[in-house]
């Protein structure tokens, strides 16, 4: 961080600003007598909690996707479908048991072991050919796709919100102060807020995992020379294998968070394999907290873009990543 500033001390400058107008925004108290100012810092507000929101869904599945891609050199462009395979599972088992923490175990179990078949059956057999595992795992999204379209159909699907979930809370965040002295704080659906929680609570298990312990530095010994980390005795396709079904695992976890505050349709496997693939190339290939990083820049990109410039919200998610593109290829927190 130092360095840069260092190198760019007027970026540095225009960042620090914008950051400063962004937390004024925020924690700002707006005075009495300006109601439809206040109306406006309402939604300025909810768009800017369900883009963090939304961006803890990002990680989600872009943290398998980087555990995949970024670490392990897969191409893996079915991870969408893995995605909307575990929504789907969930979807299922919650309705059929009526429990929310069930549905995220069993999405889990299902889509690490379609992880492991996928692992053992294909990409074993195709270890650094990317053009021919684009090829076929392109192939098997498209399968996925039709199979799940046959076994659902085209309905909407939604995994239902625990009781203890439904309903706003009330956050210590004053926005402003009404005429007759009353102070208006801001109010936010309960189930994206331990959603996002639960996250953070992830994100942070999964570096401390890979830079903390002997199977995270295994995973990277292995990443950057497998043939000398082999010759030492340790098993290193167990330990992809491993790492592959925690990296799907991931996505089918992410199917049911997107179940349960969005919706479940055909072709969402493909919109969240795009958010992943710009996720991680913001944030850098193999980084943990360039996933954070990343799907939180995106997340609240496309939700504010869809409450200012609803026509353009999509041009500035891309936009984003082709100047992260030009200004900085390897990522904005990319893993050295």
């Amino acid at each position: 961080m130092s360095r840069f500033i260092e190198r760019h001390p007027v970026w540095s400058l225009v960042v620090l600003l914008a950051v400063a107008l962004l937390v004024w925004l925020i924690f700002a108290v707006w005075p009495a007598g300006l109601e439809e100012a206040i109306g406006r810092k309402k939604v300025f507000l909810n768009a800017v909690f369900n883009g963090i929101t939304l961006g803890g869904l990002y990680f989600l599945v872009a943290s398998g996707f980087t555990l995949i891609f970024g670490l392990m050199r897969n191409v893996n462009l079915a991870h969408g479908s893995l995605y909307l395979l575990g929504g789907y599972v969930g979807y299922g088992i919650s309705t059929a048991t009526g429990s929310w923490v069930l549905a995220f175990i069993a999405a889990f179990v299902v889509v690490a072991i379609v992880g492991v078949l996928l692992q053992v059956l294909v990409f074993r057999r195709m270890e650094g050919q990317d053009l021919r595992q684009t090829m076929v795992t392109i192939g098997l999204s498209i399968v996925f796709a039709d199979l799940m379209l046959w076994a659902f159909g085209g309905d909407f699907y939604q995994v239902q919100t625990p009781a203890w979930l439904i309903g706003p809370v009330q956050l210590p965040l004053m926005t402003a102060m009404k005429s007759s002295g009353e102070a208006v704080f801001l109010q936010y659906p309960a189930v994206r807020l331990v959603i996002f929680g639960g996250s953070v609570v992830i994100g942070v298990a999964m570096w401390l995992a890979l830079n903390r312990t002997r199977v995270g530095m295994i995973v990277r010994a292995g990443v950057d020379d497998r043939d000398i980390l082999a010759a030492t005795g340790v098993q290193i396709q167990l330990v992809f294998v491993l790492v592959f079904a925690l990296g799907a695992g991931l996505a089918g976890i992410a199917g049911v968070v997107g179940g349960t505050f969005q919706s479940l349709s055909p072709g969402e496997d493909t919109r969240f394999l795009l958010a992943s693939l710009v996720v991680v190339i913001v944030g850098g290939m193999g980084s943990i907290p360039g996933a954070a990083l990343g799907a939180v820049i995106i997340g609240l990109a496309e939700q504010l873009g869809s409450v200012y410039i609803p026509t353009y919200a999509i041009v500035v998610t891309f936009l984003i990543m082709v100047l992260v593109l030009a200004l900085r290829p390897q990522g904005l927190l990319a893993r050295r």
